[in-house]
This record gives C-alpha cells, structure tokens and sequence, in this order.
C-alpha cells in the first residue's frame, strides 16, 4: 500500500509525494514539517543537507523545496529506497545523491565536505544517537557552524548530546508532537 505527503511551501508547494508501507517508517508530519522549516525559513537557501536516515524523503524534499542547494539522503530498507528514487527523479533536478546504505556504516568514512544542515530521525528504541552523532563530529560531516534537527522518542538534553566532540552546542529550539520530541541544535567548532 502506498501512503502520502504533501511539499509545504517552496518550488514544489502542494505537489504530492508517495512512501511505501515499512516497519519504522514513519515520516515527519506536515506540522512539525511547517515548525522546523520556520525555525529555519532564512537559514536553508544554499545550505548543504545530509538526511542519514531519509525514509519517506519528506524533510529533503521539503528542504530542495525551499531553496537548498543539495542534499544527500542515506536509506538502508531497498524498498523504501527505490521509492525514493522514483520521488526525487519527479524533482526533474541533479542537485541530491541518493544512497542505499546502512547510516552507521556510511559514517564510518571519513567526508570530504562538511555539511551544514543535518537531519537525524533514526528508527526508534534503538538508541542510535550517540553513536551517529559521535561519527558525525569525528569523520568531519560538520562545519564550523552546522546545524542538527534530531527527531526522537525522547527529550534530547545535554546528556544525549555528550557524544558530540569537538564541537559546542546550543540547544536552539525544541518541542513535542505527539509521542515524538524534535530540536534544532547549532554547533560551533572548538
């Protein structure tokens, strides 16, 4: 069965997008979609975007929807992968990379660029965060100012973000929806 999202504002405002039924998937809502994308409504033109778990692709489409310069979303499951590519082939753009790994392993690499918007929405119950924002500051995936929107099933405090190194960080906004917490966060390079 194929379900579906609707691109809030921006270059593709209203157009319709599809995401396969799988286990976890559950893609951000249209309201904490319209929050975030507020909170960062002067902060997202020419930004680079990496989405490490990019699921529905909702927030990465959202993002190239409202002026970003790239985008490069990691999704593991190869069905919701292939559904992906067909998404983002409709954007009739070049400027996304698509990959269909595993978030942690494709960490474990060393990046030769730095991004400046990061999305982490991990699958839930697995504790995933410290060990993707511990890769994320040591194999060089953040700039000197990057920003991280963590969506979570718990409130994101200063010792979920202990794993962050090198790097001082803010906690600039945070709310709850339902059952799931999501904050934005900037970091500053020691």
């Amino acid at each position: 069965m194929q379900n579906s999202y609707r691109i809030i504002a921006g270059n593709y405002w209203g157009r319709k997008f599809t995401f396969p039924d799988a286990v976890g998937l559950r893609p951000t809502s249209g309201r904490i979609r319209e929050t975030l994308f507020n909170w960062l409504q002067f902060e997202i033109t020419n930004k680079t975007v990496l989405d490490l778990f990019g699921g529905s692709g909702a927030l990465s489409i959202e993002a190239l929807s409202r002026g970003a310069k790239e985008v490069h979303v990691i999704e593991k499951n190869p069905v919701v992968y292939n559904q992906l590519i067909s998404n983002f082939a409709l954007l009739e753009v070049n400027n996304y990379t698509l990959a269909n790994a595993d978030a942690l392993n494709y960490l474990t690499n060393q990046c030769d660029k730095s991004f400046d918007l990061v999305f982490l929405d991990p699958p839930f119950t697995r504790d995933l965060l410290p060990q993707v924002l511990s890769l994320l500051s040591s194999n060089n995936y953040l700039n000197k100012q990057s920003k991280l929107y963590i969506e979570s099933e718990y409130i994101i405090n200063e010792d979920k973000l202990g794993s962050i190194t090198g790097y001082c960080y803010n906690i600039d906004k945070q709310k709850k929806s339902g059952n799931v917490h999501y904050c934005l966060i900037s970091l500053h390079k020691l």
